[in-house]
């Protein structure tokens, strides 16, 4: 009987030393999960990011592919389609690192949660508008183009703490190639950041109705402030479009980049930097600023843009709109609007929304 007492007694405590270590590794798992970025914003709990299908992600081993993509919940339709085309296209082991706001979460969980896209692997980070405090201007003719997303761009290294290089894209972009090609693209050393350069050969020199010239400096800064004469920029010097960036996080951290365009957009609030002609781009000044003649170049055919201007259809043949690796439909006119030109390739990635909010615009035919 006492014998019996005593294996009874060992059992209880094996028990409750096995539930100890479950616990304590909750937490630990819990506080992963949970990570915060001061600067940034909070990585939320992993829930449909982690791919149930276990088959799959033994399938996408190699190197992660860090893609850092913004979800604006008006336009939640161009993300999931630019993620849709970059899985399929590609069998890299890419990691989503999506930027949102607080009322899109639960919105983009359940579209990608019930799609062909519940199999990717991302995280969903909250991007915090009062980081903008004191940097953006509050005229009212700019404000509806003062988007607070659009500046997640500004702080990679903060969204993407372990990673050493990362492409950021543009909401706006269908991908045709393979990712891994793209993230492969050379950054020389000492270089933050590639870009693709305005005049390169793919991309037409095209001009933004009611914007002016977007190909050279002149178009997005004013050369008569005395703090933009004082930095020896060539006003005709050649622009980049930053709607697809390969960063080199490490010289972004050790250059402190992230710094250097906060200065100029505190700076252009006090003495209004930006050229009058400046369009939607205004995340595109700083960037010109801090990186001038200090970047390197991305092939053309892995930027074609200008999709969403005036005579894109005209621009461009068919032909090589099929041959292009990435599509950027920049400009007013949206792949999932009425008047886009080429939204029929747009089309081919989409994925409807499941909750039923998200409706592309198309021309009904009698």
């Amino acid at each position: 009987m006492t014998t019996r007492k005593v294996n009874v007694v060992i059992l209880v405590l094996l028990a409750v030393a096995f539930l100890i270590i479950v616990q304590r590794n909750l937490l630990n798992l819990s506080d992963f999960l949970h990570k915060e970025h001061p600067d940034a914003g909070m990585i939320l709990p992993f829930e449909a990011e982690l791919s149930p299908d276990l088959k799959l992600q033994l399938e996408r081993k190699g190197e992660e592919i860090p893609v850092l993509i913004t979800a604006a919940e008006e336009r939640l339709g161009a993300v999931v389609a630019a993620m849709s085309s970059i899985y399929q296209n590609s069998k890299a082991n890419v990691v989503f690192t999506i930027v949102t706001l607080n009322d899109t979460v639960e919105h983009l969980k359940v579209w990608l949660s019930n799609t062909k896209l519940k199999n990717v692997n991302y995280k969903i980070v909250i991007f915090q508008p009062e980081l903008l405090s004191g940097k953006i201007s509050k005229d009212p003719q700019t404000l509806e183009a003062t988007k607070p997303l659009t500046f997640a761009r500004f702080y990679l290294p903060a969204y993407l703490p372990e990673a050493e290089k990362a492409i950021y894209l543009d909401d706006d972009v269908i991908v045709q190639g393979d990712i891994q090609d793209l993230y492969e693209t050379h950054v020389k050393p000492g270089h933050a950041a590639a870009f693709s350069d305005d005049c390169d050969s793919a991309s037409a020199k095209g001009i933004i109705r009611g914007a002016g010239n977007q190909n050279n400096y002149i178009g997005f800064l004013d050369f008569k402030k005395e703090a933009i004469k004082k930095l020896g920029m060539r006003a005709t010097t050649c622009s980049f479009n930053p709607g697809v960036i390969i960063a080199n996080l490490t010289e972004w951290r050790n250059q402190n980049i992230t710094m250097q365009l906060e200065h100029w957009m505190e700076l252009n609030t006090q003495e209004d930097l930006y050229s009058k002609t400046l369009a939607e781009s205004i995340t595109t000044p700083p960037l010109l600023i801090v990186f001038y003649k200090r970047h390197s170049t991305i092939d053309p055919m892995w930027h074609v843009r200008h999709l969403g201007t005036t005579g894109a259809g005209n621009r461009y043949s068919t032909q090589f709109v099929k041959a292009a690796k990435l599509l950027h439909w920049n400009g007013h006119y949206k792949p999932w609007g009425r008047t886009s030109s080429f939204s029929d390739v747009w089309d081919k990635w989409f994925i409807p929304d499941p909750t039923g909010k998200f409706h592309p615009v198309r021309k009904h035919t009698d």
